[in-house]
Protein backbone atom coordinates (compact mmCIF):
# COMPACT_ATOMS: atom_id res chain seq x y z
CA UNK A 1 0.00 0.00 0.00
CA UNK A 2 1.31 3.44 -0.96
CA UNK A 3 1.97 5.69 2.03
CA UNK A 4 0.68 9.25 2.23
CA UNK A 5 2.52 12.24 3.67
CA UNK A 6 -0.76 13.87 4.69
CA UNK A 7 -4.28 12.46 4.96
CA UNK A 8 -7.40 14.61 4.56
CA UNK A 9 -10.54 13.36 6.31
CA UNK A 10 -13.56 14.38 4.21
CA UNK A 11 -16.51 15.81 6.15
CA UNK A 12 -18.49 16.74 3.04
CA UNK A 13 -17.02 19.99 1.76
CA UNK A 14 -17.32 20.50 -2.00
CA UNK A 15 -13.68 21.66 -1.86
CA UNK A 16 -12.09 18.80 0.07
CA UNK A 17 -10.07 17.67 -2.95
CA UNK A 18 -8.71 21.20 -3.35
CA UNK A 19 -6.90 20.75 -0.03
CA UNK A 20 -5.14 17.67 -1.35
CA UNK A 21 -4.48 19.34 -4.67
CA UNK A 22 -2.87 22.43 -3.11
CA UNK A 23 -0.50 20.19 -1.14
CA UNK A 24 0.31 18.03 -4.15
CA UNK A 25 1.19 21.22 -6.03
CA UNK A 26 3.81 21.73 -3.32
CA UNK A 27 5.19 18.22 -3.93
CA UNK A 28 3.56 16.73 -0.81
CA UNK A 29 1.74 13.46 -1.54
CA UNK A 30 -1.75 13.76 -0.04
CA UNK A 31 -4.72 11.39 -0.04
CA UNK A 32 -8.34 11.68 1.08
CA UNK A 33 -10.23 9.26 3.33
CA UNK A 34 -13.88 9.37 4.47
CA UNK A 35 -14.45 11.24 7.75
CA UNK A 36 -15.24 7.96 9.53
CA UNK A 37 -12.12 6.09 8.39
CA UNK A 38 -10.90 3.64 11.00
CA UNK A 39 -7.75 4.26 13.03
CA UNK A 40 -6.31 1.11 11.45
CA UNK A 41 -6.80 2.48 7.92
CA UNK A 42 -5.25 5.79 8.93
CA UNK A 43 -2.25 4.12 10.56
CA UNK A 44 -1.65 1.90 7.51
CA UNK A 45 -0.96 5.04 5.46
CA UNK A 46 1.69 6.17 7.97
CA UNK A 47 0.85 9.88 7.54
CA UNK A 48 2.99 12.68 8.90
CA UNK A 49 -0.09 14.86 9.45
CA UNK A 50 -3.89 14.97 9.27
CA UNK A 51 -6.31 17.59 7.94
CA UNK A 52 -10.00 17.69 8.88
CA UNK A 53 -11.99 19.24 6.01
CA UNK A 54 -14.95 21.59 6.04
CA UNK A 55 -18.49 20.32 5.68
CA UNK A 56 -22.19 21.26 5.60
CA UNK A 57 -23.16 19.93 9.05
CA UNK A 58 -23.10 21.46 12.55
CA UNK A 59 -21.24 19.65 15.33
CA UNK A 60 -24.19 20.09 17.71
CA UNK A 61 -26.75 18.67 15.23
CA UNK A 62 -28.21 15.16 15.49
CA UNK A 63 -26.75 14.21 12.12
CA UNK A 64 -23.27 15.63 12.77
CA UNK A 65 -20.26 13.84 11.32
CA UNK A 66 -17.57 12.70 13.75
CA UNK A 67 -14.25 11.01 13.14
CA UNK A 68 -12.52 8.49 15.38
CA UNK A 69 -11.61 10.27 18.63
CA UNK A 70 -8.35 8.34 18.67
CA UNK A 71 -6.87 10.51 15.90
CA UNK A 72 -6.07 13.10 18.58
CA UNK A 73 -3.94 10.53 20.39
CA UNK A 74 -1.78 9.58 17.39
CA UNK A 75 0.76 12.29 18.20
CA UNK A 76 0.37 13.72 14.67
CA UNK A 77 0.02 17.38 13.63
CA UNK A 78 -3.66 18.10 12.86
CA UNK A 79 -5.20 21.01 10.95
CA UNK A 80 -8.96 21.57 11.19
CA UNK A 81 -10.63 23.70 8.50
CA UNK A 82 -14.06 25.29 9.11
CA UNK A 83 -16.19 22.30 10.23
CA UNK A 84 -12.94 20.51 11.03
CA UNK A 85 -12.00 23.36 13.37
CA UNK A 86 -15.41 23.28 15.05
CA UNK A 87 -15.22 19.51 15.48
CA UNK A 88 -11.80 19.96 17.06
CA UNK A 89 -13.13 22.62 19.45
CA UNK A 90 -16.11 20.40 20.31
CA UNK A 91 -13.79 17.46 21.01
CA UNK A 92 -11.72 19.57 23.41
CA UNK A 93 -14.85 20.74 25.29
CA UNK A 94 -15.14 24.26 23.83
CA UNK A 95 -18.55 25.70 22.87
CA UNK A 96 -19.64 25.81 19.22
CA UNK A 97 -22.87 27.69 18.46
CA UNK A 98 -24.75 29.39 15.60
CA UNK A 99 -23.01 32.65 14.67
CA UNK A 100 -24.82 35.96 15.17
CA UNK A 101 -23.24 37.18 11.95
CA UNK A 102 -22.81 34.48 9.34
CA UNK A 103 -19.73 34.88 7.18
CA UNK A 104 -19.76 34.00 3.49
CA UNK A 105 -17.13 35.46 1.20
CA UNK A 106 -14.02 37.53 1.69
CA UNK A 107 -12.89 38.66 5.14
CA UNK A 108 -9.80 40.27 6.63
CA UNK A 109 -7.83 38.55 9.36
CA UNK A 110 -5.20 39.90 11.73
CA UNK A 111 -2.36 37.54 12.69
CA UNK A 112 -1.71 38.00 16.42
CA UNK A 113 1.12 35.55 17.07
CA UNK A 114 3.94 33.90 15.15
CA UNK A 115 3.44 30.21 14.44
CA UNK A 116 4.29 27.44 11.99
CA UNK A 117 1.17 28.30 9.97
CA UNK A 118 2.00 31.96 9.39
CA UNK A 119 5.78 31.66 9.06
CA UNK A 120 7.06 34.35 6.63
CA UNK A 121 3.51 35.58 5.91
CA UNK A 122 1.94 39.05 6.35
CA UNK A 123 0.09 40.00 9.54
CA UNK A 124 -2.97 41.11 7.54
CA UNK A 125 -4.55 38.76 5.00
CA UNK A 126 -7.68 38.37 2.91
CA UNK A 127 -9.32 34.97 3.41
CA UNK A 128 -12.48 33.19 2.26
CA UNK A 129 -15.11 32.45 4.90
CA UNK A 130 -18.07 30.10 4.52
CA UNK A 131 -19.68 29.30 7.86
CA UNK A 132 -22.82 29.82 9.95
CA UNK A 133 -21.37 28.46 13.23
CA UNK A 134 -18.45 29.69 15.26
CA UNK A 135 -16.29 28.74 18.23
CA UNK A 136 -17.43 30.70 21.31
CA UNK A 137 -14.46 30.04 23.61
CA UNK A 138 -10.97 28.59 23.47
CA UNK A 139 -10.36 24.94 24.32
CA UNK A 140 -7.99 24.31 27.20
CA UNK A 141 -4.27 24.78 26.31
CA UNK A 142 -5.13 26.54 23.02
CA UNK A 143 -4.27 30.12 22.13
CA UNK A 144 -5.47 32.57 19.49
CA UNK A 145 -3.24 32.97 16.42
CA UNK A 146 -5.50 35.24 14.32
CA UNK A 147 -8.82 37.09 14.50
CA UNK A 148 -11.37 38.52 12.09
CA UNK A 149 -14.07 41.13 12.67
CA UNK A 150 -16.69 38.47 13.40
CA UNK A 151 -14.42 35.67 14.66
CA UNK A 152 -12.28 36.39 17.74
CA UNK A 153 -11.00 32.80 17.52
CA UNK A 154 -10.55 32.76 13.74
CA UNK A 155 -7.32 30.73 14.05
CA UNK A 156 -6.30 28.90 17.21
CA UNK A 157 -3.68 26.32 18.14
CA UNK A 158 -2.24 24.02 20.72
CA UNK A 159 1.27 24.51 19.39
CA UNK A 160 2.86 22.03 21.75
CA UNK A 161 0.75 19.24 20.21
CA UNK A 162 0.80 20.86 16.72
CA UNK A 163 -3.00 21.05 16.56
CA UNK A 164 -4.35 24.00 14.55
CA UNK A 165 -7.84 25.27 13.67
CA UNK A 166 -8.80 27.65 10.82
CA UNK A 167 -12.26 29.20 10.54
CA UNK A 168 -11.63 30.03 6.86
CA UNK A 169 -10.84 27.96 3.76
CA UNK A 170 -7.16 28.22 2.78
CA UNK A 171 -7.66 25.81 -0.14
CA UNK A 172 -9.73 28.18 -2.32
CA UNK A 173 -8.12 30.74 -4.59
CA UNK A 174 -9.84 33.64 -2.81
CA UNK A 175 -7.74 33.11 0.33
CA UNK A 176 -4.77 35.35 -0.41
CA UNK A 177 -2.05 33.25 1.25
CA UNK A 178 -4.00 30.02 1.63
CA UNK A 179 -1.55 27.92 -0.37
CA UNK A 180 1.31 29.17 1.77
CA UNK A 181 -0.57 28.34 4.99
CA UNK A 182 -1.11 24.75 3.82
CA UNK A 183 2.51 24.54 2.67
CA UNK A 184 3.70 25.81 6.06
CA UNK A 185 1.58 23.21 7.86
CA UNK A 186 3.12 20.45 5.74
CA UNK A 187 6.68 21.76 5.85
CA UNK A 188 7.08 23.09 9.39
CA UNK A 189 4.46 21.25 11.44
CA UNK A 190 4.53 17.88 9.63
CA UNK A 191 8.18 17.97 8.42
CA UNK A 192 7.15 16.85 4.91
CA UNK A 193 9.54 17.08 1.95
CA UNK A 194 8.46 18.34 -1.49
CA UNK A 195 9.30 15.32 -3.65
CA UNK A 196 6.00 14.18 -5.24
CA UNK A 197 5.06 15.12 -8.85
CA UNK A 198 2.91 13.93 -11.77
CA UNK A 199 5.81 11.89 -13.11
CA UNK A 200 5.83 9.82 -9.93
CA UNK A 201 2.02 9.64 -10.09
CA UNK A 202 2.21 8.20 -13.62
CA UNK A 203 4.68 5.50 -12.53
CA UNK A 204 2.61 4.61 -9.47
CA UNK A 205 -0.63 4.36 -11.47
CA UNK A 206 1.01 2.26 -14.20
CA UNK A 207 2.29 -0.18 -11.58
CA UNK A 208 -1.13 -0.37 -9.88
CA UNK A 209 -2.82 -1.03 -13.23
CA UNK A 210 -0.39 -3.82 -14.12
CA UNK A 211 -0.87 -5.47 -10.72
CA UNK A 212 -4.67 -5.29 -10.91
CA UNK A 213 -5.14 -6.34 -14.55
CA UNK A 214 -2.56 -9.12 -14.70
CA UNK A 215 -2.84 -10.96 -18.02
CA UNK A 216 -6.43 -9.83 -18.70
CA UNK A 217 -7.49 -7.16 -21.19
CA UNK A 218 -8.97 -3.71 -20.66
CA UNK A 219 -11.62 -1.99 -22.72
CA UNK A 220 -10.78 1.72 -22.63
CA UNK A 221 -13.70 4.07 -23.28
CA UNK A 222 -12.65 7.28 -25.04
CA UNK A 223 -14.52 10.39 -26.14
CA UNK A 224 -11.67 12.35 -27.68
CA UNK A 225 -11.58 14.62 -24.63
CA UNK A 226 -8.52 15.25 -22.52
CA UNK A 227 -9.37 12.83 -19.69
CA UNK A 228 -10.06 9.71 -21.72
CA UNK A 229 -7.15 10.42 -24.08
CA UNK A 230 -4.76 10.59 -21.12
CA UNK A 231 -6.21 7.35 -19.71
CA UNK A 232 -5.71 5.65 -23.08
CA UNK A 233 -2.09 6.84 -23.24
CA UNK A 234 -1.44 5.74 -19.64
CA UNK A 235 -2.91 2.29 -20.31
CA UNK A 236 -1.05 1.93 -23.61
CA UNK A 237 2.22 2.63 -21.76
CA UNK A 238 1.39 0.25 -18.90
CA UNK A 239 -0.26 -2.66 -20.74
CA UNK A 240 0.66 -2.39 -24.46
CA UNK A 241 -1.42 -4.95 -26.46
CA UNK A 242 -3.80 -5.65 -23.55
CA UNK A 243 -5.72 -2.42 -24.20
CA UNK A 244 -8.72 -2.18 -26.55
CA UNK A 245 -9.64 1.46 -27.16
CA UNK A 246 -13.30 2.07 -28.06
CA UNK A 247 -15.11 5.23 -29.14
CA UNK A 248 -18.93 5.27 -29.09
CA UNK A 249 -20.84 7.74 -31.25
CA UNK A 250 -23.91 8.32 -29.08
CA UNK A 251 -25.52 10.78 -31.49
CA UNK A 252 -24.92 13.57 -28.97
CA UNK A 253 -21.60 14.79 -30.32
CA UNK A 254 -20.51 18.15 -31.67
CA UNK A 255 -20.19 18.82 -35.38
CA UNK A 256 -17.59 16.52 -37.03
CA UNK A 257 -16.58 15.17 -33.61
CA UNK A 258 -16.40 11.52 -34.65
CA UNK A 259 -14.14 12.24 -37.63
CA UNK A 260 -11.90 14.45 -35.48
CA UNK A 261 -11.56 11.79 -32.76
CA UNK A 262 -10.75 9.04 -35.23
CA UNK A 263 -8.10 11.21 -36.89
CA UNK A 264 -6.57 12.20 -33.55
CA UNK A 265 -6.16 8.65 -32.23
CA UNK A 266 -4.78 7.31 -35.48
CA UNK A 267 -2.49 10.16 -36.49
CA UNK A 268 -1.67 12.06 -33.29
CA UNK A 269 -1.68 9.36 -30.61
CA UNK A 270 -0.85 6.34 -32.76
CA UNK A 271 -3.45 4.22 -30.95
CA UNK A 272 -5.77 1.76 -32.74
CA UNK A 273 -9.39 2.77 -32.28
CA UNK A 274 -12.67 0.87 -32.62
CA UNK A 275 -15.60 3.18 -33.49
CA UNK A 276 -19.19 2.16 -32.75
CA UNK A 277 -22.25 4.03 -34.06
CA UNK A 278 -24.89 3.66 -31.34
CA UNK A 279 -26.67 6.96 -31.98
CA UNK A 280 -30.09 5.46 -32.68
CA UNK A 281 -30.08 3.48 -29.41
CA UNK A 282 -29.25 6.57 -27.33
CA UNK A 283 -31.73 8.87 -29.08
CA UNK A 284 -34.54 6.30 -28.85
CA UNK A 285 -34.05 5.90 -25.10
CA UNK A 286 -33.89 9.68 -24.56
CA UNK A 287 -37.13 10.33 -26.41
CA UNK A 288 -39.55 12.28 -24.24
CA UNK A 289 -37.09 12.54 -21.33
CA UNK A 290 -36.84 16.03 -19.82
CA UNK A 291 -35.35 15.56 -16.35
CA UNK A 292 -31.53 16.04 -16.48
CA UNK A 293 -30.81 13.34 -13.88
CA UNK A 294 -32.82 10.82 -15.92
CA UNK A 295 -30.91 11.85 -19.05
CA UNK A 296 -27.58 11.25 -17.32
CA UNK A 297 -28.59 7.86 -15.94
CA UNK A 298 -30.02 6.67 -19.28
CA UNK A 299 -26.81 7.71 -21.04
CA UNK A 300 -24.60 6.09 -18.38
CA UNK A 301 -26.50 2.80 -18.50
CA UNK A 302 -26.55 2.73 -22.29
CA UNK A 303 -22.82 3.40 -22.54
CA UNK A 304 -22.14 0.41 -20.30
CA UNK A 305 -24.43 -1.84 -22.34
CA UNK A 306 -22.64 -0.88 -25.55
CA UNK A 307 -19.20 -1.41 -24.01
CA UNK A 308 -20.20 -4.77 -22.53
CA UNK A 309 -21.50 -5.94 -25.92
CA UNK A 310 -18.19 -4.93 -27.50
CA UNK A 311 -16.23 -6.70 -24.75
CA UNK A 312 -17.94 -9.99 -25.66
CA UNK A 313 -16.28 -9.80 -29.07
CA UNK A 314 -12.82 -9.98 -27.50
CA UNK A 315 -11.16 -12.64 -25.36
CA UNK A 316 -10.22 -12.07 -21.69
CA UNK A 317 -11.72 -8.57 -21.37
CA UNK A 318 -12.44 -8.15 -17.65
CA UNK A 319 -12.01 -4.39 -17.14
CA UNK A 320 -13.47 -1.10 -18.36
CA UNK A 321 -11.26 2.00 -18.09
CA UNK A 322 -12.65 5.52 -18.20
CA UNK A 323 -11.54 9.08 -17.56
CA UNK A 324 -13.40 9.81 -14.33
CA UNK A 325 -11.99 12.83 -12.47
CA UNK A 326 -12.37 13.78 -8.84
CA UNK A 327 -14.68 16.65 -9.78
CA UNK A 328 -17.08 14.04 -11.23
CA UNK A 329 -16.96 12.04 -8.00
CA UNK A 330 -17.46 15.06 -5.74
CA UNK A 331 -20.51 16.34 -7.66
CA UNK A 332 -21.97 12.83 -7.92
CA UNK A 333 -21.38 12.39 -4.15
CA UNK A 334 -20.08 8.84 -4.10
CA UNK A 335 -17.37 9.35 -1.45
CA UNK A 336 -17.20 10.97 1.95
CA UNK A 337 -20.15 13.11 3.01
CA UNK A 338 -20.45 15.51 0.06
CA UNK A 339 -23.89 16.59 -1.12
CA UNK A 340 -24.99 15.35 -4.57
CA UNK A 341 -24.93 18.16 -7.14
CA UNK A 342 -25.54 16.04 -10.24
CA UNK A 343 -24.92 12.47 -11.34
CA UNK A 344 -22.10 12.23 -13.86
CA UNK A 345 -22.78 9.57 -16.48
CA UNK A 346 -19.54 7.77 -15.58
CA UNK A 347 -20.13 7.86 -11.80
CA UNK A 348 -23.64 8.26 -10.42
CA UNK A 349 -25.10 7.36 -13.81
CA UNK A 350 -23.58 3.86 -13.89
CA UNK A 351 -25.75 0.77 -13.35
CA UNK A 352 -25.45 -1.01 -9.99
CA UNK A 353 -24.46 -4.30 -11.64
CA UNK A 354 -21.77 -4.43 -14.32
CA UNK A 355 -20.00 -7.35 -15.95
CA UNK A 356 -16.77 -5.35 -16.24
CA UNK A 357 -14.65 -4.07 -13.35
CA UNK A 358 -13.87 -0.36 -13.46
CA UNK A 359 -10.39 1.13 -13.74
CA UNK A 360 -10.31 4.89 -13.11
CA UNK A 361 -6.68 5.99 -12.78
CA UNK A 362 -7.53 9.73 -12.76
CA UNK A 363 -10.28 9.65 -10.13
CA UNK A 364 -8.18 11.40 -7.47
CA UNK A 365 -6.89 14.30 -9.58
CA UNK A 366 -8.21 17.46 -11.23
CA UNK A 367 -8.34 18.57 -14.86
CA UNK A 368 -5.24 20.75 -14.68
CA UNK A 369 -3.31 17.86 -13.10
CA UNK A 370 -4.55 15.58 -15.88
CA UNK A 371 -3.09 17.99 -18.41
CA UNK A 372 0.28 17.92 -16.67
CA UNK A 373 0.10 14.12 -16.64
CA UNK A 374 -0.72 14.09 -20.36
CA UNK A 375 2.36 16.16 -21.12
CA UNK A 376 4.42 13.74 -18.99
CA UNK A 377 3.08 10.91 -21.18
CA UNK A 378 4.08 12.71 -24.38
CA UNK A 379 0.67 13.86 -25.64
CA UNK A 380 0.60 16.95 -27.83
CA UNK A 381 -0.60 20.34 -26.55
CA UNK A 382 -3.35 20.21 -29.19
CA UNK A 383 -4.82 17.17 -27.42
CA UNK A 384 -4.07 18.32 -23.87
CA UNK A 385 -5.60 21.79 -24.14
CA UNK A 386 -8.88 20.86 -25.81
CA UNK A 387 -11.84 22.28 -23.94
CA UNK A 388 -13.68 19.77 -21.72
CA UNK A 389 -16.66 18.05 -23.33
CA UNK A 390 -19.10 16.13 -21.09
CA UNK A 391 -19.74 12.43 -21.59
CA UNK A 392 -23.51 12.98 -21.96
CA UNK A 393 -22.59 15.40 -24.73
CA UNK A 394 -25.17 17.79 -26.14
CA UNK A 395 -27.97 16.05 -24.23
CA UNK A 396 -27.23 18.19 -21.18
CA UNK A 397 -26.95 21.33 -23.30
CA UNK A 398 -30.51 21.00 -24.60
CA UNK A 399 -33.16 22.10 -22.16
CA UNK A 400 -35.96 19.58 -22.40
CA UNK A 401 -36.31 16.66 -24.79
CA UNK A 402 -33.33 15.62 -26.90
CA UNK A 403 -34.18 15.07 -30.57
CA UNK A 404 -32.50 15.34 -33.97
CA UNK A 405 -33.84 18.82 -34.91
CA UNK A 406 -32.67 20.29 -31.58
CA UNK A 407 -29.28 18.59 -31.91
CA UNK A 408 -28.86 20.02 -35.40
CA UNK A 409 -29.61 23.57 -34.24
CA UNK A 410 -27.21 23.26 -31.32
CA UNK A 411 -24.39 21.71 -33.39
CA UNK A 412 -24.46 24.54 -35.92
CA UNK A 413 -24.50 27.27 -33.26
CA UNK A 414 -21.77 25.57 -31.23
CA UNK A 415 -19.52 25.22 -34.28
CA UNK A 416 -19.86 28.93 -35.02
CA UNK A 417 -18.96 29.87 -31.44
CA UNK A 418 -15.81 27.71 -31.49
CA UNK A 419 -14.79 29.06 -34.91
CA UNK A 420 -15.09 32.64 -33.67
CA UNK A 421 -13.16 31.90 -30.48
CA UNK A 422 -10.32 30.22 -32.37
CA UNK A 423 -10.04 32.92 -35.04
CA UNK A 424 -9.98 35.65 -32.38
CA UNK A 425 -7.43 33.86 -30.13
CA UNK A 426 -9.88 33.49 -27.25
CA UNK A 427 -10.22 29.70 -27.41
CA UNK A 428 -6.88 29.19 -25.64
CA UNK A 429 -7.66 31.89 -23.09
CA UNK A 430 -10.88 30.25 -21.87
CA UNK A 431 -11.34 27.03 -19.87
CA UNK A 432 -14.52 25.92 -21.61
CA UNK A 433 -16.94 27.30 -24.19
CA UNK A 434 -20.19 25.99 -25.59
CA UNK A 435 -23.75 26.82 -26.58
CA UNK A 436 -26.96 25.80 -24.82
CA UNK A 437 -30.30 25.41 -26.62
CA UNK A 438 -32.85 26.88 -24.24
CA UNK A 439 -35.98 25.73 -26.06
CA UNK A 440 -37.45 29.10 -25.19
CA UNK A 441 -39.04 30.92 -28.13
CA UNK A 442 -39.33 34.68 -28.51
CA UNK A 443 -40.58 37.15 -31.09
CA UNK A 444 -38.07 38.65 -33.51
CA UNK A 445 -37.92 40.63 -36.73
CA UNK A 446 -35.89 39.38 -39.71
CA UNK A 447 -36.23 40.92 -43.18
CA UNK A 448 -39.29 42.91 -42.07
CA UNK A 449 -40.99 39.66 -41.14
CA UNK A 450 -42.06 38.48 -37.70
CA UNK A 451 -40.23 35.45 -36.36
CA UNK A 452 -41.00 33.25 -33.38
CA UNK A 453 -37.90 31.14 -32.94
CA UNK A 454 -35.54 29.59 -30.42
CA UNK A 455 -32.89 31.09 -28.16
CA UNK A 456 -29.22 30.08 -27.91
CA UNK A 457 -27.20 30.81 -24.78
CA UNK A 458 -23.44 31.18 -25.03
CA UNK A 459 -21.47 29.89 -22.03
CA UNK A 460 -17.73 30.64 -21.72
CA UNK A 461 -15.89 30.28 -18.40
CA UNK A 462 -12.45 30.66 -16.84
CA UNK A 463 -11.30 28.05 -14.31
CA UNK A 464 -8.24 26.14 -13.17
CA UNK A 465 -9.78 22.89 -11.95
CA UNK A 466 -13.51 23.04 -12.71
CA UNK A 467 -14.54 23.20 -9.05
CA UNK A 468 -15.04 26.96 -9.28
CA UNK A 469 -15.37 29.13 -12.38
CA UNK A 470 -15.99 32.70 -13.46
CA UNK A 471 -17.66 33.73 -16.70
CA UNK A 472 -15.15 34.91 -19.28
CA UNK A 473 -15.18 38.63 -20.02
CA UNK A 474 -15.28 38.29 -23.81
CA UNK A 475 -14.97 41.49 -25.88
CA UNK A 476 -18.34 42.86 -26.94
CA UNK A 477 -17.34 42.87 -30.61
CA UNK A 478 -16.58 39.13 -30.40
CA UNK A 479 -19.94 38.44 -28.78
CA UNK A 480 -21.65 40.61 -31.38
CA UNK A 481 -19.97 38.84 -34.30
CA UNK A 482 -20.82 35.43 -32.86
CA UNK A 483 -24.43 36.41 -32.22
CA UNK A 484 -24.85 37.81 -35.75
CA UNK A 485 -23.41 34.68 -37.32
CA UNK A 486 -25.60 32.33 -35.30
CA UNK A 487 -28.79 34.24 -36.07
CA UNK A 488 -27.95 34.62 -39.77
CA UNK A 489 -26.60 31.12 -40.39
CA UNK A 490 -28.76 28.91 -38.17
CA UNK A 491 -32.39 28.77 -39.26
CA UNK A 492 -34.63 28.57 -36.21
CA UNK A 493 -32.56 30.84 -33.94
CA UNK A 494 -33.51 34.51 -33.56
CA UNK A 495 -32.01 35.40 -30.19
CA UNK A 496 -28.59 34.90 -28.53
CA UNK A 497 -27.86 35.53 -24.84
CA UNK A 498 -24.63 35.33 -22.79
CA UNK A 499 -24.49 33.50 -19.44
CA UNK A 500 -22.71 35.62 -16.81
CA UNK A 501 -23.22 33.19 -13.90
CA UNK A 502 -20.16 31.97 -12.00
CA UNK A 503 -19.69 28.61 -10.24
CA UNK A 504 -20.92 28.65 -7.55
CA UNK A 505 -23.83 29.40 -7.52
CA UNK A 506 -24.28 27.85 -10.97
CA UNK A 507 -22.53 24.80 -12.38
CA UNK A 508 -20.53 25.05 -15.59
CA UNK A 509 -22.91 22.85 -17.57
CA UNK A 510 -26.59 23.76 -17.45
CA UNK A 511 -27.80 20.25 -16.60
Amino acid sequence: MKKADILVLDFGSQYTQLIARRLREQGVYTEILPFNASLEDIKLKEPKGLILSGGPASVYANDAFFCEKGIFDLNLPILGICYGMQLMAHHFKALVAPATHKEYGKANIQVKQDSDLFKNLPKQQVVWMSHSDKVENLPSNFKVLATSENSPYCVFADEKRKIFGLQFHPEVQHSEFGKSILKNFAKYACKCESIWNMGSFAKTQAQKIREEVGSNKVLCAVSGGVDSSVVAALLANALKEQVIVVFVDNGLLRQNERQNVEFMFKNTLGINLISIDASEIFLTRLKGVIDPEKKRKIIGNTFIEVFEEEAKKHKDVKYLAQGTLYTDIIESSVIGASKTIKSHHNVGGLPEKMNLKLIEPLKEIFKDEVRVLGLELGLSKEVIYRHPFPGPGLAIRIMGEVNKPSLELLRKADAILLEELRSSGWYDKAWQAFCVLLNVKSVGVMGDNRTYDNTICIRVVDASDGMTANFTHLPFNLLENTSNRIINEVNGINRVVYDITSKPPGTIEWE
